[in-house]
């Protein structure tokens, strides 16, 4: 059932039956859209969504050089050469890397030459450094240029890299959707690119608010905890490849509030609150989030992270993730986290964290509800199968078993698991 309350002027859409997890999801990737690409430097391109088409517009690499340090010969003169039967070749050049030999190899002929430079003319092999050696050969004494013994035969191509190897002018090398990786980087380097249009990172803002919250190490009196989640999230939105905003601890007052997340709306893609979700909970954030912007509450067929807002001020995403610590970092990975990859223009924002197929080493426990269990875990690989053992309590407020799991199980509607059984396994690290 879904229905329209509030008080004048300030109405959200709350839903009160359970909603399958899918469709909460899809809902909050309906109200996140990519974020215009901008051109980004390359030095801080790697990780973001590429927004552009990279054809080559040359080739890699630009000539034909050498793949190891040796010497330039014809493999024709190097014909039945070996450990007890060297041939001699004159040694006419030396080619270091960033210069090219202007002489054009010759029969009878070898050119000194270092890893990456060019291969010059008349040249068609390199032969390893290791298999030749110059001690005990004879100096020219017409020239009194050295002379090298080749102790190994070689075929035309050996050791050597043709110009256009890795990429040719008009190859589409890249598409629009690709993550850039260190590599894509470098490709990108090597034709001369300095920039690329991306995806820039989202800013994300994270608030927390009420007075009973406080942070650092002081006493803490009547009814206080001390603020966690705000720094857990602020962790998760940085390892989810966005920019982290603290938006600092806000005390329950409604104008002080409001305009936390007005401002915010102002200067951050996204803000991401936790607490005050629950369809009992009547509390300022839950007032200003239906005032200022247009809301909608869930509550998620799943266990833990049941009760979930979300919406938007303006075109800004907002999340309302729930306040217990676990369900809130539950709650971020099923949903804020998709939302992040859709604001950073992901093409398959709905993918979460790696699935994996597991076996219970210990019986994950659970009743019937009608929800989805996400059971804490400790994953294992071993010998390529992975073995899930409980972390330990699966209370929605134990943060100290969730810093030890490393993976969830999904533990659909029933009884549970035993020792042995197969399961699907979302891996958190």
């Amino acid at each position: 059932a879904t229905e329209r309350v509030g008080w004048p002027g300030c109405w959200g859409t709350y839903h009160r039956a359970m909603i399958d997890l899918e469709t909460a999801r899809a809902r909050v990737l309906q109200g996140c859209r990519a974020l215009t690409p901008v051109r980004v430097k390359l030095g801080e391109a790697a990780g973001l969504v590429l927004a552009e088409a990279v054809v080559a517009d040359q080739l890699l690499p630009p000539f034909a050089n050498t793949a190891v340090d040796g010497f330039a010969v014809r493999a024709a003169d190097v014909v039945g050469a070996g450990p007890d039967q060297p041939v001699e070749l004159l040694v006419v050049d030396t080619i270091a890397a960033g210069r090219a030999s202007t002489r054009t190899l010759e029969a009878g002929q070898a050119m000194r030459i270092m890893t990456g430079a060019p291969v010059p003319a008349g040249a068609d092999a390199v032969v390893m450094v290791e298999d030749t050696s110059t001690a005990g050969a004879v100096e020219d004494t017409s020239t009194g240029l050295e002379r090298v013994r080749v102790h190994r035969a070689v075929r035309v191509g050996d050791a050597v890299r043709p110009a256009g190897d890795d990429v040719g002018p008009g190859d589409q090398l890249f598409f629009p959707g690709a993550v850039l990786s260190a590599a894509h980087v470098g490709v990108l380097a090597s034709l001369g690119w300095t920039d690329v249009l991306a995806h820039p990172r989202p800013r994300l803002g994270v608030i927390s608010t009420g007075d009973e919250l406080v942070v650092g190490p002081a006493p803490l009196g009547p009814g206080q905890i001390r603020d966690s989640n705000r720094i857990t999230l602020l962790r998760l939105v940085e390892a989810a490849g966005a920019i982290p905003i603290d938006l600092g601890l806000v005390a329950d007052d409604e104008t002080l509030i409001r305009r936390a997340f007005v401002d915010a709306a102002t200067h951050c893609d996204g803000i991401i609150s936790s607490g005050g979700v629950s369809m009992g909970d009547f509390d300022f954030v839950k007032r200003v989030l239906d005032e200022v912007g247009q809301m909608n509450w869930m509550q998620v067929a799943i266990r833990p992270a049941k009760p979930l807002a979300f919406g938007t001020i303006g075109a800004i995403p907002v999340f309302g993730l729930p306040g217990n610590p676990v369900s809130s970092m539950v709650s971020f990975e099923l949903f804020a986290r998709p939302g992040i990859r859709r604001m950073a223009g992901h093409p398959d924002a709905e993918l979460v964290r790696p699935t994996v197929r597991a076996t219970t080493a210990d019986a994950l426990e659970r009743g019937p509800d009608g929800k989805t269990h996400f059971a804490r875990v400790v994953a294992t690989n071993v010998d390529g199968r992975y073995v899930v053992r409980n972390a330990g309590g699966q209370g929605s407020h134990q943060l100290a078993v969730m810093a030890t799991a490393n993976a969830l199980v999904v533990l659909g509607d029933g009884p549970g698991v035993g020792p042995g059984e197969e399961v699907d396994v979302l891996l958190l690290a």
